[in-house]
C-alpha cells in the first residue's frame, strides 16, 4: 500500500503506538515469563505487572481491580457477559432481554443464539433517524423477568453516543443487569463508564494496544458479584471465566495503551474536533446528509451519504488517497446495506450508501480533506 493513503478507519482499529510496541516487545523477549508460575521470580515478576496493569483499568472506570478480567477483546467479553449471565436466568426464571438494533454483531448474535436456542425472548429496540436509545425507550420495556439490557457505548458507525450512564442509575434499584460494550466508548468519554454498570466491554486495539487483548468489568452490587457462568473450561484463571495463559505482553501493551490515552486524552479531544470541523468544511464542496444524532457524538467518527453516489464505487475511486469504510469492519466484506442506518429508518439509498470516516490524533495530524472532497465534488452528477 502506497505510503500517501491517508488512515481514516480507526473506528475498525488503531495503528499501535511506538511506545506501546515497546512495551509489548520488552515483555515478549525479556520479562517473558507466565504469570501463573510461582516457584521462581519470572512468573513472580509476570503476576506483579498483570495486578499493576488490573489495577490502573479498574481505576479508569471506577472499579475494583478484582472486577477486572482480562480476555481478547470486546467481542469474548460481550459472549462472557451475555451467554455467562443465561445460566442464572433460566435457573430464576429472568429469560427477557433488551438491546438495541444498533448493537455490534459480537452482542446481536450471541443474542440470537440464545433466543434460537435457549428459549430466551430478546427485544430489540430501534433508535430512530437520531441513531440514540432513550433512557425513557429502554425503561418502557424492562419487565420483572428482564435479565439484562445490553446497550452499547458509542455506536461504531455513527458515533452516536448512547445514555449508558443514566440508564445505569435507572437500572441500579432493579433486579436488571446492565451491560456496555464499550469497545467504541473506553476512554473517549470522561465519566460515563464510572457509571455503576455491571458489565463493561472493553478492547484494547481502539485505543492503539495490539490486537487480541481486551477486558470486561464485572461489578459488583453491594457485595454481591454479576452472577456469571463460564463458557469455557480448562483453567482456574480469571476467576475461571477465562481459563488459559494470560498473555502478558498483550496485557501490558493494553495497560500501556490505556495510560497514554488517558494521560493525553484533552489533547486527543480537541485535535479530533478540529479534524472533524476540517472535513465538514472541505465536504462542504460537494452534496451530502451527516447520518446520526450530532448533538450526541465522539468527536471521532463521522457518517455521510453523498447524494448520487454509491459508497462501494467512491471508496474505490478514493481508496489511493484515503483508507475508510461503509461500516463496521466485521461485516463490511458482505456489501449489504447498514444495519445501523436501516435501524434509524433512513431511507435505503442512504442507508445503503453510507461511509465512515474515524481518525486517531495525532496519527492524522497531517490530513487534508479537501482534495478528497474535490473527488467526491467530481463524482457526483449535475444538479438540475
Amino acid at each position: 500500500m502506497s505510503a500517501v493513503v491517508a488512515y481514516l478507519d480507526v473506528a475498525a482499529t488503531t495503528r499501535v503506538d511506538p511506545r506501546v510496541a515497546e512495551v509489548v516487545l520488552h515483555w515478549m523477549t525479556e520479562d517473558f515469563g507466565n504469570a501463573g508460575s510461582r516457584t521462581h521470580e519470572y512468573g513472580a515478576r509476570a503476576k506483579k505487572a498483570v495486578q499493576q496493569a488490573r489495577s490502573y483499568l479498574a481505576d479508569t472506570v471506577g472499579a475494583k481491580t478484582e472486577e477486572v478480567i482480562f480476555t481478547s477483546g470486546a467481542t469474548e467479553s460481550n459472549n462472557i457477559a451475555l451467554l455467562g449471565l443465561a445460566p442464572h436466568g433460566e435457573r430464576t426464571g429472568k429469560k427477557h432481554i433488551i438491546t438495541s438494533a444498533i448493537e455490534h454483531k459480537a452482542v446481536l448474535e450471541p443474542l440470537l443464539h440464545l433466543a434460537e436456542a435457549r428459549g430466551f425472548t430478546v427485544d430489540v429496540l430501534e433508535p430512530g433517524a437520531s441513531g440514540r436509545i432513550t433512557v425513557e425507550h429502554v425503561m418502557e420495556h424492562v419487565r420483572p423477568d428482564t435479565l439484562v439490557v445490553s446497550l452499547m457505548h458509542v455506536n461504531n458507525e455513527t458515533g452516536v453516543i448512547q445514555p449508558v450512564a443514566e440508564l445505569a442509575e435507572r437500572l441500579r434499584s432493579t433486579p436488571t443487569y446492565l451491560h456496555v460494550d464499550a469497545a467504541q466508548g473506553y476512554g473517549k468519554i470522561a465519566g460515563d463508564l464510572t457509571a455503576p454498570i455491571d458489565l463493561i466491554s472493553i478492547s484494547g486495539h481502539k485505543i492503539g494496544a495490539p490486537k487480541g487483548v481486551g477486558a470486561l468489568i464485572t461489578r459488583r452490587r453491594g457485595w454481591d458479584k454479576a452472577p456469571l457462568e463460564p463458557i469455557m473450561f480448562g483453567g482456574g484463571q480469571e476467576r475461571k471465566l477465562r481459563p488459559g495463559t494470560l498473555p502478558v505482553p498483550l496485557i501490558m501493551g493494553l495497560h500501556e495503551a490505556a495510560r497514554i490515552f488517558h494521560e493525553s486524552r484533552d489533547n486527543w479531544e480537541r485535535e479530533a474536533r478540529a479534524m472533524r470541523e476540517q472535513i465538514l468544511e472541505a465536504l462542504g464542496k460537494t452534496r451530502f446528509r451527516v447520518n446520526g444524532d450530532q448533538a450526541h457524538t465522539v468527536p471521532h467518527i463521522l457518517n455521510v451519504s453523498f447524494d448520487q453516489l454509491n459508497a462501494e464505487a467512491l471508496i474505490v475511486r478514493l481508496k489511493d488517497q484515503v483508507a475508510i469504510a461503509t461500516g463496521s469492519a466485521c461485516t463490511s466484506a458482505s456489501y449489504t446495506p447498514s444495519h445501523v442506518l436501516q435501524a434509524m429508518g433512513l431511507p435505503d439509498d442512504v442507508a445503503a450508501n453510507g461511509l465512515r470516516f474515524s481518525w486517531f490524533p495525532p496519527q492524522t495530524r497531517d490530513f487534508d480533506p479537501l482534495p478528497i472532497a474535490e473527488t467526491i465534488a467530481r463524482m457526483q452528477p449535475q444538479e438540475g
